[in-house]
C-alpha cells in the first residue's frame, strides 16, 4: 500500500541550529527540532520470509513488531560514526512504542547528523507529533546506548542510557488515547515540512537485545523493514539473530 507521508515543520530551525553548530563546538551538545515520524502510511509494499513481514519505507529501517498490545520496547546500539561530506544530513537512532499503523509514536534514541562537513551527535526523546525535546548530555560516536519505553495504563516512561559515559535520562508522560499496537527497534531518517531528509551515512548500525513485553522481539513474528525512495534503497535491514539482534546498513542518502 501506499499514501502521502505525514511531515511536519522544522526546516527552517533545523539549518540555523545546524549552522550554529558547524561553527561553535559548546553547542554540540543541541541538536535540530527534526521530527522523528511515524511509518503509518509510509509502507509500500508487504510480503512473507520464513514467517517474518518483510516490508519497504520512506523513512524507517529496522524491526516493527505488531499483532497485540504492547507495555514495553528495549535495544541496546552503539552510536554509529557519520562519514559527512559537505551535505547536510541526518539520521536517527531508537526504541519507540506505536508509529506502525498508527498517527503516534512514543520513542527516545540518539541522533547523527552531519553539517558543513562536521559530525554532530545527539540525544532526545520524543511524544509525536509534539515535537522532540532534546538531551544536553554529550554523545560521541561508539558510545554504547541502551534504551527502553514502557508503559503502565495512560503513564510512558522513556529511558535512554549512555552506558560508555555513565549518564541515564527518564522522562515519563501521560498520554491517553493512544493504540500502543507496535513496538519499534529503528534506524530512521528524520523529516520536515520539506519531506524526508537526507539520509547521513551512518556505515552500518548494530542492535542487540532487542525486545517487546519482555521478550524477544522475533516472537512477534515482527516486520522487517527496509528503506527505500522509489527504485533507489536508502538503508537494508539483516535478519535478526537469536530473535533480538540485527543491523542496519546505509546505501544511499
Amino acid at each position: 500500500m501506499s499514501a502521502t507521508i505525514r511531515l511536519t515543520a522544522a526546516t527552517a530551525v533545523a539549518a540555523a541550529v545546524l549552522s550554529a553548530l558547524a561553527t561553535s563546538p559548546a553547542a554540540a551538545v543541541a541538536a535540530p527540532a527534526l521530527r522523528m515520524t511515524p511509518v503509518s502510511g509510509h509502507i509500500s509494499s508487504h510480503h512473507l520470509v520464513g514467517g517474518i513481514r518483510n516490508s519497504t519505507s520512506s523513512n524507517w529501517a529496522g524491526y516493527a513488531a505488531t499483532g497485540t498490545t504492547f507495555t514495553s520496547v528495549s535495544a541496546s546500539w552503539v552510536q554509529p560514526a557519520v562519514s559527512c561530506s559537505s551535505a547536510t544530513t541526518y539520521s536517527s537512532f531508537w526504541v519507540g512504542i506505536d508509529g506502525d499503523g498508527s498517527n503516534s509514536v512514543e520513542q527516545t534514541g540518539t541522533e547523527a547528523d552531519c553539517s558543513g562537513g562536521r559530525a554532530v551527535y545527539s540525544s532526545w526523546y520524543e511524544m509525536y507529533p509534539a515535537y522532540p525535546v532534546n538531551y544536553s548530555n554529550t554523545v560521541n560516536a561508539g558510545d554504547h546506548f541502551t534504551a527502553t519505553v514502557s508503559r503502565s495504563g495512560s503513564t510512558y516512561t522513556l529511558t535512554l542510557s549512555d552506558t560508555t559515559r555513565g549518564w541515564t535520562k527518564t522522562t515519563t508522560k501521560t498520554q491517553s488515547g493512544l493504540s500502543n499496537a507496535s513496538a519499534e527497534v529503528i534506524a530512521e531518517a528524520p523529516s520536515s515540512s520539506s519531506g524526508v531528509l537526507p539520509l547521513s551515512n551512518f556505515g552500518t548500525a548494530s542492535f542487540t537485545g532487542a525486545t517487546a513485553n519482555g521478550q524477544a522481539i522475533g516472537n512477534y513474528s515482527p516486520d522487517k523493514i527496509d528503506m527505500a525512495s522509489g527504485s533507489t534503497t536508502k538503508a537494508t535491514t539483516s535478519s535478526l539473530s537469536g530473535g533480538e539482534n540485527f543491523s542496519v546498513t546505509y546505501n544511499h542518502s
